[in-house]
Order: C-alpha cells, then sequence, then structure tokens
C-alpha cells in the first residue's frame, strides 16, 4: 500500500470516521479504556512508520513505549516533577534511546535487526526488574497523588484527560502522514521496494533508516507517557517483550503501511482484550465463558483476520484503489 493513497477520497473517508469515533468514545465506554484505546492507537502508528514505509520490523518497541512511561511516572510520584517537565523528560529520554538503539540496529537487516531490538528491549526490563527501588519492580510506579496539572489546570478527570490524549494522538499522526507524503517518505518508499537502488541513487539509506528509527521511537515514547499517566501506573508489562508483540498485531490486523489500519487494529485488539474475558453464551443450557481463555479466543479471531484479510482491514478497503491505480 503506497502512501499516496493516505491522500485519496477513501482515505479521508477513513480517518474522518476514525476521528468521529474517537470523539464519541469516552462516553460509550469507560474513560480509562478509551485513553488506553488511543495511546495504543499512536504507538502502532509509530511502529507503522518504521515497519510499513521503511521495512524494519522491530520487536523491541516496547522499550520506548514502557521506557517513557517509566521515566514520566518516577518523576511525578518520586520527584514530584510538575506534568510539562516530566512529559519532556520522558519523551527525550525515549528520543535519546531510539537514537542509541538504531544506531545499532540499522546496521543489519531482517531478522539480525529484529533480534537487536528485543535484545535490547529485555536489557531495559532486566534492569527495570533490578532497580525496584525505582520503578517498584513488580508492582510498579503508581501516581497515587495523582496526575498533577498542567499549567494550573488539574488532570483528574479522566474525560478531559482523554480528549487531551486525542490530540496529541491526532498531531502525531498528522505528522506521521505528512513525513510519509513528504520527498523524505518517497525515499522511504523506493529504500522499501528496493534498498540497492537507492543505494545506486546516491541515497544514504542508512541516515533514513535511522531518522525514521528515532521519530518512530520518540512517537511511541509519547503514547507510553499517556498510557502510563492515563492509568497513573507504569509497570513491568509495559516493558516486556509482549507489549512489543501487541503492536505487531495490531499493525498486521488493521493494515501495515495504511497508517489508519494500525489505528483500527489497536481499536479494535484493545477491545477485544477488554472485552472478551466477559464474554459468555448460552448454548442449549450449558454456559460457555471465554474468561480466562481470552488469550485462545484472540488467537484464532487474529488467525482468522490474516488469513481472510491479507492486507489488513484497511488494507482490503484501499486495496481496490491500489488496483485501479496501477492499470
Amino acid at each position: 500500500m503506497t502512501s499516496a493513497l493516505l491522500g485519496t477520497r477513501r482515505g479521508a473517508l477513513i480517518a474522518a470516521i476514525i476521528l468521529l469515533i474517537a470523539l464519541a468514545l469516552p462516553w460509550f465506554v469507560y474513560p480509562v479504556l478509551a485513553i488506553d484505546i488511543v495511546a495504543y492507537a499512536l504507538f502502532a502508528v509509530a511502529f507503522d512508520l518504521l515497519l510499513g514505509f521503511t521495512g524494519l520490523l522491530s520487536f523491541g518497541h516496547a522499550l520506548f513505549w514502557g521506557g517513557a512511561g517509566y521515566v514520566s511516572t518516577i518523576l511525578i510520584a518520586k520527584a514530584n516533577a510538575p506534568f510539562p517537565l516530566a512529559v519532556v523528560a520522558a519523551v527525550v529520554y525515549a528520543a535519546l534511546l531510539a537514537l542509541v538503539v538504531g544506531a545499532i540496529a540499522i546496521r543489519r537487516q531482517g531478522i539480525y535487526f529484529a533480534m537487536i531490538t528485543l535484545a535490547l528491549a529485555q536489557l531495559q526490563y532486566f534492569f527495570a526488574y533490578q532497580l525496584g527501588n525505582w520503578t517498584g519492580g513488580e508492582n510498579g510506579v503508581q501516581l497515587t497523588g495523582g496526575r498533577g496539572t498542567l499549567f494550573g489546570i488539574p488532570l483528574e478527570n479522566d474525560v478531559a484527560f482523554y480528549y487531551g490524549v486525542l490530540a496529541v494522538a491526532a498531531l502525531g499522526t498528522y505528522l506521521v502522514v505528512r513525513v510519509v507524503r513528504s520527498p523524505f517518505g518517497a525515499v522511504l518508499h523506493a529504500m522499501r521496494e528496493n534498498e540497492q537502488r537507492a543505494v545506486a541513487l546516491g541515497f544514504r539509506v542508512d541516515r533514513y533508516k535511522l531518522v525514521t528509527f528515532v521519530l518512530s521511537g520518540t512517537l511511541a515514547g509519547i503514547a507510553g507517557v499517556l498510557f502510563a499517566v492515563g492509568n497513573r501506573l507504569s509497570g513491568l508489562d509495559g516493558v516486556d517483550w509482549h507489549t512489543s508483540g501487541q503492536v505487531v498485531m495490531m499493525s498486521i490486523l488493521g493494515g501495515i503501511g495504511t497508517i489508519f489500519g494500525p489505528i483500527l487494529g489497536a481499536g479494535i485488539f484493545e477491545a477485544l482484550q477488554h472485552y472478551l474475558p466477559t464474554v459468555h453464551w448460552n448454548v442449549f443450557g450449558v454456559v460457555l465463558e471465554v474468561g480466562d481463555k481470552t488469550n485462545v479466543v484472540m488467537g484464532t479471531i487474529f488467525a482468522l483476520c490474516v488469513l481472510l484479510f491479507r492486507r489488513g482491514i484497511v488494507g482490503e478497503l484501499l486495496a481496490p484503489r491500489a488496483k485501479r491505480a496501477k492499470t
């Protein structure tokens, strides 16, 4: 799926529908769940920028998501730092970390790139586990004093905080769309299609990869801060490899390289994860509950979606347009 499709009427319609749903979301679901969905949506967009437009599969993006979440909550809870300072520090941490990890990882491709990102992410996980005095160990860091204030405005109202999260996520998504539709994005597309040809044309592909990796990691860090502060908690699950796997599933489910697809994938994934455990069916007087079999059911749903929608849900919706564009 090419970035040009983002500017089509169909792409604009999908974006408008997603925005309308997002605006109404906290009035139909628990506001903290709405915050989770939007934060994960931004996380998935950040990941899609790397995989969908550069072809680099990272298995360690929880490194930035969870790491930035830890920094923000530690500063607020333990250092009594104001909310804006904690956010800026966490974003800077994610950006610098992405710069270091990217400089190491982009020297490799394919599975080797993925394994390097996974290994470095697990390294942070073990640091977080061992530094229990700072990270709270298995209990995590809780914002017992609340989220604090932003320029004197209390951030305790979940609905108001949600719309702030939505505004940040919308700006982040807009930034990614502008990047992939720019000349910079055209080079990324050329690199993904044929890296050797891009090198032959004189492009320094490693620099493009590094810039994209840093931007992706920084946006993932912003999403992690929004999630952690929104839930008033950061824990080991945020830096665990399962979180990196979840964002991969969200992107594939919605459609890699579509930007809006991962947003939809994140919403579906989080909604299923939240509501499936409470679902039960009465079949001929026998009550069947999902309960602790949630992962089995979600795995089955994910497998069916991959088989039926090979380009992802949004990818399939945009596919007819792509076919006409080639003819």
